[in-house]
């Protein structure tokens, strides 16, 4: 019991280390797209899609990172099956059609753990990115003909 909590834990480091070097990425990537944020709305609602996206990607892959452990240590049978119970494990969806042999089912709460701490950072991490993106746009000069009234652009 005491070597699967362990390893759980290893696990759940990988995620946490596989999360701040994917947003890292994508804080790099921002800092080089905010600049040219001058399109207007649909430019800022590009990056948020591509901000989102991003994010979901990591986290399949930390999801991944579960699966091909629990396929390669034999309490799922293949990686499909694996994937699909991590992916509803990590997201605490739970569908109870699957589960981990018994000996193993408190690492499938340490993955639930995982899922709801790296999912939070997300949304933290994702609340950042769009309260840039409106301080940028509250800070940027009128556009020549508009006036500024409470706070937002007057045509």
């Amino acid at each position: 019991m005491l070597s699967l909590l362990l390893v759980a834990f290893l696990l759940m480091a990988a995620c946490v280390v596989l999360h701040a070097a994917g947003l890292t990425f994508a804080i790099r990537w921002l800092e080089r797209s905010v600049p040219a944020v001058g399109g207007g709305s649909w430019r800022r609602l590009q990056l948020l899609i591509g901000v989102a996206g991003w994010t979901v990607l990591v986290h399949l892959v930390e999801i991944t990172v579960w699966a091909v452990y629990f396929a390669a240590s034999g309490a799922m049978a293949d990686i499909d099956t694996a994937l699909y119970f991590s992916a509803v494990t990590y997201t605490t969806t739970g569908y109870g059609d699957l589960v981990l042999p018994e000996r193993w089912r408190l690492v499938g709460g340490v993955e639930a753990l995982t899922g709801i701490l790296m999912c939070g950072w997300s949304t933290g991490f994702f609340f950042a990115v769009v309260n840039q993106l409106f301080i940028r746009h509250a800070q940027a000069p009128p556009k020549p003909g508009a006036e500024r009234e409470c706070g937002k652009w007057q045509a």
